[in-house]
């Protein structure tokens, strides 16, 4: 393995895994996200989101298993793949539902209410750039042997985005500009 494959296996593999488990944390976690799948305009109608939901569950399970296990390459090359089309569809959603003014909660990983938004666009870009680079440099590049501090590096690194990812909506918020407070309407001189 090359040290951007320890990387981005961490990241991605992360980042699919507890949003697949803040999704699935019990039937209101799960309720929310089939609302918020509900809730998400998509061109050619409306969807079956109950089903659409346990989808993207399992498919979300599925990249983190092969990613967080020891995969032969072409598993990985394919959870990589199908991280990037999820990614991708995901996206997508949230310009349709931003373009369309919708204030949709953002259950990416389960309990945020915060509306989807162009942070969430963004932090998905970065995400869809990650696995493609990492699905193009595992199927491309020949490892040499990794140095097993270099890996672990790589490995921090990778739970360390992840980290800022899962806590998107948190730091988006602390950088939201706070909401004064509107003055009295009194007449100065009443009490």
């Amino acid at each position: 393995m090359t040290y951007v494959e320890f990387g981005v296996r961490c990241l991605i593999g992360t980042v699919f895994l507890a949003s697949s488990l803040g999704k699935s944390a019990g039937r209101r976690a799960f309720g929310e996200f089939v609302g918020a799948v509900r809730a998400i305009p998509v061109p050619l109608g409306p969807l079956p989101a109950g089903p659409v939901a346990v989808g993207v569950l399992i498919a979300e399970f599925t990249v983190a298993a092969l990613l967080l296990t020891p995969s032969p390459t072409p598993a990985v090359v394919g959870a990589l793949a199908l991280a990037s089309g999820l990614l991708t569809v995901f996206t997508v959603g949230i310009v349709m539902s931003v373009r369309r003014g919708l204030a949709t909660p953002c259950r990416c990983f389960g309990a945020s209410a915060t509306p989807m938004g162009i942070p969430h666009v963004v932090r998905n870009g970065v995400l869809l750039t990650a696995s493609l680079t990492g699905a193009w440099t595992v199927a491309t590049v020949r490892p040499a042997s990794a140095e097993p501090l270099g890996a672990v590096a790589a490995c921090l690194a990778g739970l360390a985005l992840a980290g800022l990812v899962t806590t998107w909506d948190t730091i988006a918020e602390l950088f939201r500009p706070v909401a004064r407070p509107r003055p009295s309407r009194r007449s100065p001189g009443r009490t």
